[in-house]
């Protein structure tokens, strides 16, 4: 069965330009907070500014159950980093980006956690003429390959994302992302793919998992959902339903057993049940699954004749073809 974690920041307080949500929490009562929320055993924590002391997150772990999923490392909220830390041209921000993440490693060696995730938000551009396209390239590689090199027992996960902070991101997409791994030449890296990042960005979640799958990397998933026009952090299933079922396939084929972490923000509504819809949904999914559905689905992929497969989907994927919990039947 799945295993669920929550990227910790989203169970405190949030704000976007206008409002603020949530409620105050510090990091030990998000923990608790989590431990509560049925279907979640793991957390993803920002470091260095949600934490920084390893024994105090080792106790907190500890009282709550709780396992550490990933260290997201955060490389864009520096004043230095503003205009780009890992693609600056300074050589001293560079090294002080790289020093951040060669820092999470030590952290999440010393916690127990067995990767660390980070995704380069504030290395983009907005305009013609504003960057060397060629130059930042050899910037990411040279740093990505510097922190991967960096105790390389420890894998470093890249998250790419279309846009934000800046207007486009260098790493905005997973096929990008493969390619500035296997140009520093280094083991130890893999991709973070964030559903909603996949669909906003224009592409197909299933089809992305698909290409990082088959280049052989290792993959960490994040799960959400948006309206494809922003990265509204949505809970799973509200917009891309099926979408979601086909990326679900996929990673079911592929056997994959790692985290899948809430990158989904709560806003107006209630935590526990925020979080806990995700779990449900996923897990709910990932059972038809289990029961044959994927299977089905791939005799079905393909086909000459997509409107059998369409018929099956109703049928078995929208349940409106069978009682709830019986298996899935051809058609």
């Amino acid at each position: 069965m799945p295993k669920f974690a929550v990227i910790t920041g989203f169970l405190g307080k949030t704000k976007d330009r206008f409002h603020d949500y949530g409620q105050d929490r510090d990091l030990g009562q998000k923990l608790r907070t989590l431990a509560s929320i049925e279907g979640y055993s793991g957390a993803e924590l920002v470091y260095p500014y949600e934490v920084g002391d390893a024994a105090v997150l080792k106790g907190l772990l500890a009282e709550t159950g709780l396992k550490p999923a990933a260290i997201n490392v955060n490389v864009k909220a520096e004043p230095e980093f503003r205009s780009g830390g890992l693609t600056s041209g300074d050589p001293g921000v560079r090294a002080k980006a790289v020093s951040f993440i060669k820092q999470a490693k030590d952290f999440a060696i010393a916690v127990g956690a067995d990767k660390v995730t980070c995704c380069p938000l504030g290395d983009g551009y907005e305009f013609a003429f504003q960057y060397d396209y060629s130059e930042a390239w050899k910037r990411l590689v040279d740093c990505f390959g510097e922190a991967a090199a960096y105790r390389p027992e420890l894998p470093l996960f890249i998250e790419y994302k279309p846009s934000e902070t800046r207007g486009r991101c260098f790493v905005d997409s997973a096929a990008k992302t493969v390619c500035l791994i296997k140009a520093t030449g280094q083991e130890g890296l893999g991709v973070t793919l964030d559903f909603g990042h996949s669909v906003y960005g224009g592409f197909t979640p299933a089809e992305e998992a698909s290409l990082v799958l088959d280049s052989g990397l290792p993959l960490y998933v994040h799960i959400n959902d948006n309206d494809g026009k922003w990265d509204w952090d949505y809970f799973c299933g509200t917009k891309h339903y099926l979408e979601y079922v086909e990326f679900l396939a996929y990673l079911f084929r592929a056997g994959y057993e790692d985290w899948f972490t809430s990158d989904s923000s709560p806003t107006r509504w209630d935590v526990a049940p925020f979080f806990a819809a995700n779990a449900r949904l996923t897990s709910r999914i990932w059972e038809l699954l289990a029961r044959g559905g994927e299977a089905e689905l791939r005799k079905r992929i393909g086909a000459a004749d997509y409107m059998t497969t369409w018929r099956w989907i109703e049928d078995e994927v929208l349940g409106f073809g069978r009682s709830a919990g019986s298996p899935p039947r051809s058609p």
